[in-house]
């Protein structure tokens, strides 16, 4: 599964934020390069956060989380194995 959301902060979490994660966390996933540039993984929570100000401040901020988005979803999908033909339709 690839799940993706917001978090208005609170906990490990200083400040509002995107995250994604994949459970099972595929083998190599935390490894993976994720965009954009300021999307890191966050161990503790076995997830990719982008946060929301940085966001919020780029040049496209759409751009920006969809490219968070898709390329944390195209790790969980291409780690995993996933049949990408008989789900994304």
């Amino acid at each position: 599964m690839s799940s993706a959301g917001f978090w208005p902060g609170g906990g490990d979490i200083k400040g509002p934020a995107f995250y994604s994660y994949a459970a099972p966390e595929p083998s190599g996933f935390a490894e993976q390069r994720v965009g954009p540039p300021e999307a890191f993984y966050l161990a503790q929570m076995k997830e990719f956060l982008l946060m929301y100000d940085d966001v919020r401040t780029a040049a496209s901020p759409q751009r920006a989380l969809m490219e968070f988005l898709q390329s944390t979803y195209n790790a969980a999908a291409d780690l995993g194995k996933w049949d990408r033909n008989g789900l994304e339709r």
